[in-house]
């Protein structure tokens, strides 16, 4: 089984991943948190956790790790410190260690931030975390979802590297998703985005692999 660091394993998304991963059998999640507080409920049900701060040095939360998902996030609180730094941060962790996959969590208007109407600063933060991990050399899959919501998951989405409109989608569909890109063939350096829809996920991953699109 290959160890999955958890980047904002505390978080609402991230929560669904470790669950995910925990109840796979190809990955064993490494819960990254920020706080030794937040160490105990991940202890109680057996999930390796790791501390690191990501306005900090990181190194180390990447020890014996072979994949990686970045679902961190500062909430619009310390967007260039958190969403754009402490991202590029574990980047260079990553490829220092030779991490065999790099999979983000980014947001759909990441790609042309200076056109957004609002959350400009959140999105050019993306997009400029998104651009180093595109330089990085290492493999990667980008996933750019539109609003999320808490809405049940439907185990369905919407993908293309550019969708041309906006719209939402739930946690867990795109936590699916997110793991979904963990494997190997699976959408590699490929960027793309997702919303609500009627295609099972994997298979939408499946599409993509098979038809690679440009980077976005």
């Amino acid at each position: 089984m290959e160890n999955v660091l958890i980047a904002g394993a505390n978080g609402t998304t991230g929560r669904k991943i470790v669950q995910l991963l925990k109840n796979s059998r190809d990955y064993n999640p490494v819960a990254m948190v920020r706080k030794e507080s937040q160490m105990e409920k991940f202890e109680k049900e057996n999930i390796m956790t790791v501390l690191g701060d990501l306005e900090k040095d990181i190194s180390h939360t990447v020890q014996n790790i072979d994949k990686i998902i970045f679902a961190a996030g500062s909430s619009g609180k310390k967007v260039i410190k958190v969403d754009q730094e402490g991202a590029k941060k574990l980047i260079d962790a990553a490829k220092d260690s030779s991490v065999k996959k790099f999979v983000m969590l980014s947001s759909m208007g990441a790609d042309q931030p200076e056109e957004a109407s609002d959350l400009k600063e959140y999105l050019k933060a993306k997009h400029e975390a998104d651009e180093w991990l595109k330089s990085s050399d290492l493999c990667y899959t980008i996933v750019r979802p539109g609003s999320l919501t808490d809405n049940q998951g439907t185990g369905n989405i919407k993908l293309a590297q550019s969708l041309g409109h906006s719209g939402s989608i739930a946690r867990e569909d795109v936590a699916q998703t997110l793991v979904g890109a963990l494997h190997d063939d699976i959408a590699n350096k490929q960027v793309f985005e997702i919303v609500e829809g009627e295609v099972v996920i994997r298979k939408a991953l499946e599409s993509i692999s098979k038809n690679p699109q440009p980077q976005a």
